[in-house]
């Protein structure tokens, strides 16, 4: 074993340094050791020393770390460890002959020559191994060797700073080349780190005084090691800025976007436009949802959307022990399963919600402790023209689902819900509000049963961001409804850790008596001001670049959405989550009336949106009603 082999080098590095320092004291001869006296117990001194040393090793095992990755942390292990020996050593030779013929000054020679052996021998191993450490020879000022790695600009805080540094500079294969650092603290400007300089502070740089064009570069890309806009107070006219003069903006991924792959935990990601118009992400302590899905298989329909990919990636992340991803689309199916690739146990189901004897099967073959149910139909326009299919998918597929999931004992069933779903004006709304409703119409089980209910995400397939996104790209112009339109928004990242917690807090309800969520939204977003602030991210002008203009609210469309209903109860569970409850029962609906619905659906496409309506709207509150259907 390499590590033996190593602690036999150490072993011998100890004895060398011992006779080194002897010999520093005072020169000798080399005949002095072959036939003076006194060199057999110089000899015995440094054997005895280095058997202490090898105690002292076999009781640290600073040996067993690789030599190739050696780091200030091993510097310190190996003080440690001779300094440990060096006292060990004079306590041995004070006990047998109170040190009388031991040189006072051998001691400190001693730790000082060991340990410049011990830290050497690891400087020479690694430096073949890391060839970036070789021009640290060189002079600051000394021009670097040019590569073709894409130039890099830091900004953030030493410390965050360091660890991204040790990141880039330690890998081989990675394209970026950092140059340059700004710092939000102005009194760290003028140092360097790991050879890189701080060029600037947050208060004072501009991208055209970067202060690397003396060097004859220029960053291509710059990577914020915190939010720009909360953190370090970018406006969207400076990111737009930066987006005009050319440059790249990267943030480092995080261990869900990664999504648990094995060696990419370094990569950085550009950071897409809507990162840029959220509000101020709300974090939570990962524990609850950690010991909420660690070691369970989990099953996520419409796991290929925007909603249900993230939660894969984080329910990955978090430990699961079997992700079940379930979609009709084999496409989002194939790309969210290829990105996920990696020795996490997971399999990729192609089935519809609507098929309730597949879906049987599956939940059946799977064994599911918990299962998110995301999929759904979502456009309004879309369904609003397609009402029957709004039906199918979002109230059948639900029903479906939560059948599979009582006959099979499922610990836990969670709807994904929206706001769209309060005092609906559109089939899609209805629909989601139906399915709410069918939580409490649910057959008796031990199943718990939740639904979380939230506004927009940004970026979501079929939201205006990636719409505004590819109109801006054509030159505009940006289509908004209507000026004074507005909508809740938060980002995709963090609805799903929201969805996680309520499902966290939703394991203490009891079997029978379905809990509601409600995430907070923050303040609604005019579209058109969220359509003005794209532009400018993009680096270009409203109304002079690119034009904004108003086509009109499309049928079903409202102008604010709310997120609770005239008959429900708030009640803050912790912060970002809300709980709903019934304040009073307004007129009912059965299971048979929203049946009947469902057969009409599958027998015409031509379903009558104002029945769907109706039936929503009788279901302020819903009594309980069991079915075995």
């Amino acid at each position: 074993m390499i590590w033996v082999a190593k602690f036999g080098l150490h072993v011998g590095l100890l004895f060398l340094g011992f006779i080194l320092a002897y010999e520093l004291r005072r020169p000798l001869p080399i005949i002095w050791w072959t036939t003076h006296p006194d060199a057999l117990r110089v000899i015995g001194w440094a054997g005895l020393y280095a058997l202490i040393g090898a105690g002292v090793e076999l009781i640290f095992q600073s040996e067993r770390s690789a030599w190739r990755f050696a780091s200030m942390r091993e510097v310190v292990g190996l003080v440690r460890n001779v300094t440990v020996t060096t006292g060990l050593f004079l306590g041995v030779i004070f006990f047998l002959d109170r040190g009388v013929q031991l040189p006072r000054s051998i001691l400190p020679l001693t730790w000082l020559v060991n340990l410049a052996l011990l830290v050497g021998s690891r400087m020479i191993w690694r430096l073949p191994h890391d060839p970036g450490l070789v021009a640290h020879f060189l002079p600051s000022w000394w021009p670097r060797p040019s590569t073709d790695r894409t130039p890099l600009l830091i900004v953030g805080p030493m410390a965050a700073v360091d660890r991204q540094l040790r990141l880039i500079q330690g890998d081989p294969d990675s394209p970026y080349q950092p140059v340059g650092v700004i710092t939000p603290h102005p009194e760290e400007v003028g140092l360097r780190l790991h050879g890189v300089p701080f060029i600037g502070d947050l208060a004072t740089w501009l991208p055209a005084h970067s202060g690397l064009t003396t060097r004859g570069a220029r960053p291509h890309a710059i990577v914020f090691l915190d939010d720009p806009v909360q953190a370090y107070g970018f406006s969207t006219e400076r990111i737009g800025e930066l987006h005009r003069a050319g440059h790249t903006l990267l943030k480092p991924q995080t261990l869900t976007e990664i999504g648990g792959a094995p060696g990419t935990i370094n990569l950085l990601k550009e950071i897409p436009l809507e990162d840029f118009l959220a509000r101020k992400v709300i974090y939570l302590d990962p524990a609850p949802i950690h010991d909420l899905v660690a070691g369970r298989r989990v099953l996520v329909t419409g796991a290929g959307g925007s909603i249900g990919s993230e939660l894969c990636r984080q329910l990955l992340a978090l430990g699961c022990a079997h992700l079940s991803m379930v979609d009709h689309s084999e496409f989002l199916l194939f790309e969210i399963d290829r990105e996920l690739e990696g020795p996490a146990s997971r399999r990729a189901i192609l089935a519809n919600v609507r098929d309730a004897d597949r879906i049987a099967d599956v939940v059946r073959t799977e064994r599911p402790d918990i299962i998110f149910h995301a999929a759904a139909l979502k456009h309004v326009a879309l369904v609003e023209n397609n009402p029957a299919e709004g039906v199918l998918t979002n109230v059948l597929g639900t029903w479906n689902v939560i059948k599979a999931a009582v006959a099979n004992q499922v610990n836990q069933f969670v709807l994904i819900s929206t706001d769209k779903a309060v005092a609906p004006t559109n089939v899609m709304g209805a629909t989601k509000r139906i399915a709410e409703a069918l939580l409490e119409l649910a057959p008796k089980g031990a199943t718990r049963m939740a639904a979380v209910r939230f506004g927009n995400v940004l970026g979501s397939a079929g939201s205006v961001v990636p719409i505004f996104r590819d109109q801006i790209a054509r030159g505009g112009p940006v289509t908004v409804t209507h000026p004074e339109v507005n909508r809740f928004f938060m980002t995709i990242p963090e609805a799903v850790q929201l969805v996680l917690h309520s499902a966290a807090i939703g394991t203490g309800a009891r079997a029978g008596e379905p809990r509601k969520f409600l995430l907070e939204m923050g303040e609604p977003v005019k579209i058109a001001d969220l359509a003005r602030q794209m532009i400018e991210l993009s680096g270009k002008i409203p109304g002079k670049d690119v034009v904004i203009e108003f086509s009109g609210l499309k049928p079903g469309e409202k102008l604010s959405e709310v997120l609770s209903d005239e008959g429900e109860d708030v009640r803050t569970c912790i912060e970002g989550i809300m709980e709903l409850f019934w304040r009073r029962r307004l007129d009912a609906v059965s299971l048979t009336d929203i049946l009947a619905l469902v057969d009409r659906a599958r027998l015409a496409n031509d379903l009558p949106d104002g029945r769907v309506l109706e039936i929503a709207e009788r279901l302020r509150g819903v009594p309980r009603e069991t079915a075995n259907v």
